[in-house]
């Protein structure tokens, strides 16, 4: 059973971001505030769960939690301000449209840029030991499963209904095939042994 909270009494934010590593698409991140006698001993780090799973707690989530959103970060901001940068944004933009403003955030990974007037902590694998930030990956991640189920059906060929962005072979022959398209983000390795210059669809 993951941990309720960090800090007794304060009103907490769980936070975690969903395709970091991906070669395309945008880096999606929730953040939720539980009740503190929230229980479900089903909910896990969200690369724990099968996807009916994930889908199921979503469900629960979005009922029982006392605030939830996700914030979204595209590729050409994430080629802007670089990967790392465009996760803490896309957390910043989830944390600013709860309606419940926190005491405090938890955050999912070693580092963080601080949220305007509100105290962080961050932890390291987080997603398994808070029950907020478990929840904050299963929105971020089955949210971003379904963007990218929507742009598999524009752009078939890099098998995004499997891979969902992620450098696996079949994404990467049909890069190597058909080339970039708008989604794909232009400063990421895109092809092994270097960023292929292509031009983009």
């Amino acid at each position: 059973m993951l941990l309720p909270y960090l800090n007794t009494g304060k009103i907490e934010a769980g936070c975690d971001e969903a395709g970091r590593g991906c070669l395309a698409g945008a880096v999606y991140a929730a953040s939720v505030i539980l009740p503190p006698d929230f229980l479900c001993e089903e909910l896990n780090d969200s690369k724990q769960l099968s996807e009916k799973q994930r889908y199921n707690l979503r469900g629960i989530i979005e009922k029982e939690a006392l605030s939830w959103a996700v914030g979204i970060v595209f590729p050409d901001e994430i080629d802007k301000i670089n990967i790392l940068n465009a996760s803490f944004l896309a957390m910043h933009r989830a944390v600013e449209q709860l309606t419940i403003k926190p005491e405090h955030l938890l955050i999912d990974g070693n580092r963080f840029n601080p949220y305007p007037d509100i105290p962080h902590t961050c932890i390291v694998k987080g997603d398994g030991k808070y029950l907020s930030i478990a929840a904050a990956s299963v929105l971020a991640k089955t949210y971003r499963d379904d963007y990218m189920m929507e742009l598999h059906k524009e752009y078939n060929y890099y098998a995004w209904d499997k891979n969902k962005g992620y450098p696996t072979s079949k994404h990467r022959e049909g890069i190597e095939k058909f080339g970039p398209c708008p989604y794909h983000r232009k400063t990421f390795t895109l092809l092994p042994g270097g960023n292929i210059q292509l031009s983009f669809l």
